[in-house]
C-alpha cells in the first residue's frame, strides 16, 4: 500500500478561505439566497433577479455550492438548510446584517502583521470612541442575532422569583428586553457605554419595555455597578478584555449582587487545552486588530474567575454548541 504523501492543499484551502468569506458576504448583499427562496433556482433566472451579469452568476453559485451553502440538483439551486432559516430576507430570525458585521474589518485583517507587531495594547478598543451613530449602526448589525441570544438565555435559565437583572455591556438591551417579556415581575438595567446606552433605549422603547428596562451610561471596567440585583449578565464581548480584566470585572458584580444572586457569562470559549475551536480562536486574534489586551478564554479559565471571586456552583454549559459557553455561580447568602 502506498503512502499517501502530505500536500499543500490543506494550507492553500486556508490561505485561500477569504475567497470564501468574500463570496457569502457577496451573496447576503446581492440577496442571492432571499432570491432562490421566491423561486428563482437556475442560473439565468438568479442573475436576472439580483442584477448581475450571468457569467459572474454561475462563478458564485459555483463556489456558494462548493460551501455547501447551496444545494444543485440537474441545474437547479436551493438554500442550505441554515441558510434557509437566517439569511433569507424577511424571515424574523434574518441574520445577513451580522454576517456582514465584520466587513469594515476586511482590510485591516490584510494589515495583521502590523497590528500584531504593535506594542503598546490598550483595554479598549475603537468601541470606546464610537459616536451615537456609531453605536447605532453597530447594535442595529447584531440586534438579530443578540434577540435571538436573549430568548435563548430565557429559555435556558429559570429567573423565576428573581427581581432585578444588571447587563453589563449589554448593547441592544436583548437580555433584557426577552427577560422582562417573559417575567412581568423582572426590572433590569443594561449597563453600558453613555452612547450605547442612548442607542439602547431606542430599542426598549421599540420593545415596549420601557416602564421596566432602563439603559445607565457608563464603563463597567472603571466604574462602580448599580446595586440591588441578583442577576447579573456579560454576554458576547468576552474575548474583548484580558485574564486580570475579566477577573476584576467578574469580582465586581460578585461584590454588588445581592446575596443568594447569580451571574451568567455568556461568551465564545476555547476548550480546556486550548486547542479550538475556530470561533473563539478567532475572536482572540480579532482584537489584535484593535490592539487591545483582549484574548480568547477556555472554560476553565472562566470558572477560575467566578471561584476566586466568591462564587459557588460554578458550572460551565453550552449555550451554543460549537459557539458559546455559559458559566453560571451563585453568590453564597451568608
Amino acid at each position: 500500500m502506498t503512502e499517501k504523501k502530505t500536500d499543500s492543499v490543506r494550507l492553500q484551502n486556508i490561505v485561500q478561505g477569504f475567497g470564501q468569506s468574500a463570496a457569502l458576504m457577496s451573496a447576503v448583499e446581492l440577496g442571492v439566497f432571499t432570491a432562490i427562496d421566491a423561486g428563482a433556482d437556475t442560473v439565468p433566472d438568479i442573475a436576472q433577479a439580483v442584477d448581475i451579469h450571468p457569467v459572474n452568476a454561475e462563478r458564485l453559485l459555483t463556489m456558494l455550492a462548493a460551501m455547501q451553502l447551496l444545494h444543485i440538483k440537474q441545474g437547479r439551486f436551493t438554500n442550505a438548510d441554515d441558510v434557509a432559516r437566517f439569511l433569507v430576507e424577511g424571515s424574523p430570525r434574518y441574520a445577513g446584517p451580522w454576517m456582514l458585521f465584520n466587513k469594515p474589518q476586511w482590510n485591516d485583517w490584510g494589515r495583521l502583521t502590523q497590528h500584531l507587531r504593535a506594542k503598546e495594547l490598550k483595554v479598549l478598543g475603537p468601541i470606546g470612541d464610537f459616536t451615537v451613530d456609531d453605536a447605532r449602526a453597530y447594535h442595529q448589525a447584531t440586534y438579530s442575532i443578540g434577540m435571538g441570544a436573549g430568548r435563548r438565555f430565557v429559555r435556558q435559565v429559570d429567573l423565576t422569583g428573581r427581581k432585578k437583572i444588571l447587563d453589563l455591556g449589554g448593547g441592544s438591551g436583548a437580555y433584557c428586553i426577552n427577560a422582562a417579556k417573559m417575567y412581568p415581575e423582572i426590572i433590569a438595567v443594561v449597563f453600558d457605554l453613555p452612547v450605547v446606552a442612548e442607542v439602547a433605549r431606542e430599542f426598549i422603547a421599540e420593545n415596549g419595555v420601557g416602564d421596566r428596562v432602563t439603559a445607565m451610561g457608563g464603563d463597567f471596567t472603571k466604574d462602580d455597578f448599580p446595586s440591588g440585583a441578583d442577576v447579573v449578565i456579560m454576554a458576547s464581548n468576552l474575548p474583548m478584555y484580558g485574564p486580570q480584566m475579566i477577573g476584576q470585572i467578574v469580582q465586581k458584580a460578585f461584590d454588588a449582587l445581592d446575596p443568594g444572586g447569580e451571574m451568567h457569562l455568556i461568551g465564545e470559549t476555547l476548550f480546556d487545552d486550548r486547542v479550538g475551536p475556530i470561533g473563539p480562536a478567532y475572536w482572540g486574534l480579532g482584537q489584535a486588530i484593535g490592539e487591545t489586551l483582549g484574548v480568547a478564554h477556555s472554560e476553565a479559565d472562566c470558572i477560575e474567575y467566578f471561584t476566586a471571586a466568591g462564587f459557588t456552583d460554578v458550572v460551565a454549559v453550552p449555550f451554543i454548541e460549537g459557539a458559546l459557553s455559559r458559566i453560571y455561580g451563585i453568590k453564597p447568602k451568608a
